[in-house]
């Protein structure tokens, strides 16, 4: 039967054929553009080895091109009243299982183990934008095993997940994505390839995932408090911000010994440090408290 349903007739028949109304407080936008479908299929390199994870699959339309490229998709969908949807869209392929969960609450080493023998995974989304960022994070903070991330975001979420130090957009997840793993924007993809269109541009990026960090840390949570501490208060110094925080909760003169052994003067802002640096200072912290 092939893939139908990133042409928008078909997406438009669906559903009407199910009565189906959108959801604002799930973010949805379905995508109706095959070309944008294409493109996210290539840039995860899906091959008929990969056990692929999709996360809010919507009505079935990139499950199904995901269905006919890789070897097994779990297409993980929070809404209730798609699982009748998808049962119907996707009852031509054998190597689909839906699981009707919040992807934040499920155990995703656990399903990786089970599904896939706990071997790196790929996953491709079309994300919700709200909730986009605990989506990523959690999939590297509980080191799920995975090769690569293939997602449509906010286009200027993309961005921020890309660029360096001294920029307005640079924050704690440009330096978490970039730990975890090396960013590339695949494609820029405007409102009219989506049904109800968004407000916003929305691009395609590929996260591939390192297989060592770039950076070597004593304690990745006590970097990553400290990059946080260092962005939420972003007009204020670094010392300041760490200072601030009840999270970390450190002396002043440990801050200021530690940002003076970085080199840096008194005045550095947080937004000016590279994850080196961010390494630097987390672990001479961490030696200084654990002493």
């Amino acid at each position: 039967m092939g893939a139908t349903l990133g042409n928008p007739q078909n997406t438009i028949e669906i559903l009407k054929k199910y009565n189906f109304s959108f959801q604002k407080k799930f973010g949805q936008n379905f995508l109706i553009d095959t070309h944008v479908l294409d493109k996210i299929i290539a840039a995860a390199e899906i091959t008929k080895d990969d056990f692929v994870l999709e996360i809010g699959p919507g009505i079935g339309t990139m499950t199904q091109y995901l269905a006919e490229s890789a070897g097994k998709v779990t297409a993980v969908e929070i809404d209730k009243s798609l699982i009748p949807v998808l049962e119907d869209t996707l009852k031509e392929y054998q190597n689909v299982t839906i699981i009707n969960e919040d992807v934040l609450k499920l155990d995703l080493n656990d399903l990786v183990l089970k599904e896939n023998g706990g071997r790196p995974i790929k996953v491709v989304a079309n994300l919700p934008y709200y909730i986009t960022t605990p989506i990523i994070m959690g999939l590297f903070e509980k080191h799920v095993p995975l090769e690569s991330i293939t997602v449509m975001v906010q286009k200027e979420v993309a961005d921020r997940m890309q660029v360096g130090p001294g920029t307005k957009d640079y924050g704690a997840l440009s330096l978490a994505v970039q730990y975890y793993a090396k960013p590339y924007i695949v494609a820029n993809v405007p409102p009219n390839c989506f049904m109800p269109r968004p407000k916003v541009g929305s691009a395609v990026i590929r996260l591939t995932v390192h297989q060592e960090p770039p950076v070597h840390v004593e304690d990745e949570k006590l970097m990553f408090g400290i990059i946080r501490a260092s962005f939420n208060q972003r007009r204020k110094t670094l010392a300041n911000g760490l200072k601030n925080s009840a999270e970390l909760n450190l002396s002043r003169e440990v801050i200021a010994e530690c940002i003076e052994e970085l080199g840096k003067g008194p005045g550095i802002r947080g937004e000016a440090l590279t994850l080196e640096e961010f390494a630097m200072l987390s672990n001479s912290i961490y030696h200084k408290i654990n002493e």
